[in-house]
């Protein structure tokens, strides 16, 4: 579960008033810059809940970086929130009032200085840069001053504006929106997690890296995929002696973690427990906040820094169920995207969720792994000469032991099947891919496959058909013939393949300006495959029963005819019935 409040080490998403999103690590008597927003310590956030909104205050003289103040929720929907609330009846008659005589609507209007309603459109308005007297220089200057949080500039920007009496409500709101994103000195604190970080990465960085993998089609592939938490087998013993348990997930990740990470979300194994040890933790003092001193903070580093020690590893331990084994072609896995949750793949630290529940197999080592080194057993020395050698060599003897040790145990898993999914997000080819990965799962057991575009789900729906589910029925070819050209998957092992997609779009709600963005980031549509794991019955099947007959006509039954009732096998000899 996701800490509630803000903690050294925490990948933090700071909202900017601009609506962009900026990801930083807090770390203790360090200092976040925001660009022109502004910079501030990581200490003023240390401690305190998230979802706050901060307003940075002036500089200080005796730092270089500002402090911060809460920004209260009645001064933060101050200017969205409604006196009161109107009724469609009541909308209807203000449309009716400010229609005129030739039947043009006035749909907007602002009040003047006596406070009149003057009811106009911007028909005859014409935009002109010499509207705004004041010139870049001077709103240069007063952003170095740095007086107040940006409101004292945004409102002599609007009273500089010679022409903002003519705007319409609608153009006044958009302009002071404008001034707003661009010149206030607010941001919001939201914890990390992987709807956001996909939304991050696909308007603000290279989404090829991720495929382009939406927040929405993860969450449609994480609901089909029906990935979620199971309870282990109370007194079950987990370790490496081949115990399968529940909640085993295989996946296929091409998306430097991020299916991986939605998958552990899901599972409650993503984020790293953190220690709730009493620590200072910043407070407000007449809406300012103020921090600890830097020794406090600095002993507070040091501790929640030190490295813990590690537990012994002779024996490696892994738990047996809510696991996710990945499949990779390369040496090493590509998950960089987890180091945002605290995991590193390279060096995992034995505290985290993921040591325990995340396993990485090569396509090498599932195939052929005698052909893999990793999975040759190492030289066996007796323990009397280890203890002869020196601590280098004698420590690399056994870390090659109990990385051949945790290298076989992981093959052994896998190959014993009985996955309960399989999700898959790969270039690869994902025909080849099926061919030998859905025989390890169990039955009923759910196909999920993602890719950005819809031509290659179209061929794999196409291997899974009826069609040539019934062609491999009538003409089947010898199993280790399998993959043929006609046949390069089972057809007999996936039922009812399915493509879908999702879309969300955010849209404009406004009175007669109801419609989709026109800012919105493109890129590839996003398709999933679902199909569900089946197991064909062994042998022929066969239909054995009484047919039935027509009205009005006596059948012969037959003298050795046979009807099953309650498990036993009745004859019945020489038997007419009349059927009336």
């Amino acid at each position: 579960m996701q800490p509630e409040a803000v903690w050294p080490g925490a990948q933090v998403v700071l909202r900017l008033p601009s609506g962009y999103h900026a990801v930083h690590e807090i770390k203790p008597n360090t200092t976040i810059s925001l660009g022109k927003y502004g910079n501030f310590q990581c200490n003023f956030l240390i401690g305190r809940p998230y979802h706050y909104t901060y307003e940075i205050l002036d500089h200080d003289s005796s730092s270089d970086s500002s402090g911060l103040r809460i920004v209260p929720p009645t001064e933060l929907y101050s200017d969205i929130k409604d006196d009161e609330a109107m009724t469609p009846a009541d909308l209807e008659e203000e449309d009716q009032a400010g229609t005129d005589g030739k039947g043009a609507r006035a749909q907007f209007e602002i009040l003047d200085q006596k406070g009149e309603v003057l009811l106009r459109t911007n028909r005859n308005i014409v935009d002109d840069a010499r509207s705004q007297t004041m010139t870049m220089e001077e709103i240069e200057m007063l952003k170095a001053e740095g007086k107040g949080s940006g409101k004292d500039l945004i409102a002599k920007i609007l009273d500089s504006h010679s022409a903002l009496d003519q705007k319409t409500a609608f153009a006044l709101a958009k302009y002071t929106l404008r001034k707003t994103k661009k010149y206030l000195r607010r941001f919001t604190v939201l914890p990390l997690d992987v709807p956001l970080l996909a939304r991050w990465i696909m308007t603000e960085k290279d989404a090829s890296k991720t495929m382009e993998l939406r927040e929405e089609t993860l969450a449609l592939i994480g609901s089909w995929s029906n990935v979620h938490f199971m309870p282990p087998p109370v007194g079950e013993e987990q370790n490496l002696s081949g115990i399968v348990g529940q909640g085993r997930w295989l996946v296929v990740d091409e998306t430097a973690g991020l299916l991986v990470a939605a998958a552990a979300e899901r599972l409650a194994i993503l984020h790293p427990q953190y220690q709730q040890e009493t620590r200072p933790t910043a407070t407000q003092v007449d809406g300012a906040v103020s921090v600890p001193s830097d020794d406090v903070i600095q002993s507070q580093s040091e501790v929640s820094q030190r490295p813990q020690p590690r537990p012994s590893i002779r024996k490696p331990t892994f738990a047996s169920s809510n696991t996710i084994t990945v499949v990779h072609a390369n040496a090493q896995p590509n998950l960089s995207l987890l180091r945002y949750f605290g995991f590193d793949a390279a060096n995992p630290a034995p505290s985290h969720p993921l040591t325990r529940h995340l396993k990485t197999i090569s396509w090498l080592q599932l195939l052929h792994p005698e052909d893999d080194n990793a999975c040759t057993e190492p030289e066996n020395v007796a323990p009397e000469v280890v203890q002869t050698w020196k601590s280098g060599k004698r420590s690399n003897y056994y870390r090659k032991r109990r990385r051949w040790e945790r290298t076989v145990a992981v093959v052994s898993n896998t190959q014993h099947g009985g996955f309960d999914g399989l999700v898959i997000a790969s270039p690869m080819s994902t025909p080849t891919i099926l061919h030998h990965l859905v025989p390890l799962l169990r039955g009923a057991a759910q196909v999920v496959v993602y890719s950005p575009s819809i031509e290659p789900l179209v061929e794999l729906a196409d291997l899974y058909s009826t069609q040539r589910r019934v062609a491999y029925f009538n003409d089947p070819p010898a199993p280790e013939a399998m993959p043929t050209e006609d046949f390069p998957v089972n057809p007999t092992l996936l039922l009812a393949p399915t493509i879908q997609t999702i879309s969300c779009r955010p849209w404009q709600v406004l009175p007669g300006r109801t419609h989709p963005l026109m800012t919105g980031k493109g890129g590839a549509e996003g398709y999933v495959f679902i199909a569900t794991r089946v197991l064909p019955a062994e042998g022929g099947v066969e239909a054995r029963g009484i047919s039935k007959k027509r009205k009005g006509k006596v059948e012969d039954i037959g003298k050795e005819a046979c009807e099953s009732r309650s498990g036993k096998v009745m004859r019945v000899h020489d038997k007419e019935i009349m059927e009336s």
